[in-house]
């Protein structure tokens, strides 16, 4: 049954980020349940990584079942332009409590590409609405933001986007803040502050740039510094947002709130796509006006669809339990303790982690990479141990889901220190 699902699948599917000569080997999965995922040989997989950082509370989680089943069974569907539904208000509404107070207002998208795309083009117009124009975009070297053009555009530039660099959009990259080059940021921002429509930066932690982390005090001297120079700020909590930094949102480490935030990823624990844009009262009322042509003119066909937000307001029961805050707080001391361990290896470049998200830089002898042959190593290691991780080159990591148990973390633990006896 696996190698026919195989097949057939390579005979008409083009998975992502897959160079799809050679790629004959994918496993077919059947069946989640919580940390675990199946193939259809009955093999059973640790989701380390959450299936791609969504999946909160573990797979097929019953709750979130029974709540999408009943909506499925109430209304499935409705065009989000001249209607709304309940699921969409209630969610909005506690979403909104749950962040700081400047955010009043909810925009819904589908994932958390066009959630960026929505911010930025909120940015722009916001400016435009009121006569002036701002045409660049303030970003950090290696972020990621998506794979739309505009998402792209705010980046970080390399071998993923080069194909399009001519179509992309005019960006002015920084390095994320430390006190050593604070001021130098400052001044470079300073000269270009007039024409910087907004800033868009994902906070503490850069995921798909290999998890590399930064300093809350720092950053958050920088976006009150962006803030005084009138410079919108874009806080993408795609990945980082629904505790995975040990807090509720990333937002609770800084003391400089954003104009604008965006979410997808775990916002229905990874049950389906939603993606969602908040923003200030300020934002939104450069767009409020007599003048129809001062509308934000952008939609898709499943805003705000009520599965999706029936699934993102179990998700949010779910994490709001007090025994998934104190599974996130013992993933949390876990993976700290782990590192300690990991700081006497030899062949261990550097082990960091932001509350649930672990990240382990193996030492090899060229510079870190995405591209790295490591991930040739590593990736069918750990799969043959029965442990879904996707290493970024040399980096591996960890997000795993809030359900996971301490066995089968401490099992991992001794799986990447046994990884790293044997290979390399």
């Amino acid at each position: 049954m696996q190698q026919s699902l195989i097949e057939r699948d390579l005979a008409v599917n083009w998975h992502p980020y897959t160079q799809m000569k050679g790629a004959d080997d994918l496993i077919p999965i059947v069946k989640g349940e919580g940390t675990y995922i199946f193939d259809a040989n009955g093999k059973r997989y640790i989701d380390a990584v959450s299936s791609w950082w969504v999946t909160l509370h573990g797979h097929a989680h019953p709750y979130i079942a029974q709540k999408v089943s009943e909506q499925l069974n109430t209304l499935e569907q409705v065009i989000f332009a001249g209607f709304t539904h309940p699921n969409a208000i209630e969610l909005s509404e506690r979403l909104l409590n749950l962040l700081p107070q400047n955010q009043q207002k909810v925009f819904y998208t589908d994932n958390g590409s066009t959630a960026i795309e929505v911010a930025l083009k909120m940015c722009i117009q916001y400016h435009f609405n009121q006569g002036v124009q701002k045409p660049k975009i303030l970003a950090f070297n290696n972020g990621y933001h998506g794979d739309t053009f505009g998402a792209m555009s705010v980046s970080g530039r390399g071998l993923w986007t080069d194909p399009f660099g001519e179509q992309l959009f005019d960006v002015l990259f920084i390095d994320v803040p430390t006190q050593a080059n604070l001021e130098e940021t400052k001044a470079f921002i300073s000269q270009h502050s007039d024409e910087i429509a907004c800033f868009v930066y994902e906070p503490l932690v850069q995921g798909a740039g290999g998890m590399l982390m930064h300093n809350a005090d720092d950053l958050s001297e920088l976006l009150t510094f962006c803030h005084s120079k009138e410079i919108l700020l874009i806080q993408d909590e795609i990945f980082v947002g629904f505790g995975r930094t040990g807090k509720l949102f990333a937002t609770n480490y800084l003391t400089q709130s954003a104009d604008i935030m965006c979410f997808s990823k775990g916002l229905t624990g990874g049950t389906m796509p939603l993606g969602l844009t908040t923003c200030t009262q300020n934002i939104y009322d450069a767009f409020y006006s007599n003048d129809k042509t001062k509308a934000l003119f952008h939609g898709h066909s499943f805003t705000a669809s009520p599965l999706a937000c029936a699934a993102a307001l179990a998700s949010l029961d779910l994490l709001e339990k007090e025994e998934t805050q104190q599974a996130i707080l013992r993933i949390c001391n876990q993976h700290a303790d782990f590192i300690e361990i990991l700081k006497k290896h030899p062949k261990v470049k550097d082990a960091r982690q932001q509350g649930t998200i672990f990240a382990m830089e193996w030492k090899t002898p060229e510079e870190t990479s995405y591209f790295s042959d490591m991930h040739e190593q590593l990736y069918p290691y750990f799969l043959e141990r029965g442990i879904l991780m996707r290493p970024l080159g040399n980096i591996i990591y960890l997000v795993p889901p809030y359900c996971i148990s301490y066995e089968d973390l401490e099992y991992i633990y001794q799986t990447i220190l046994d990884a790293l006896d044997l290979i390399g």
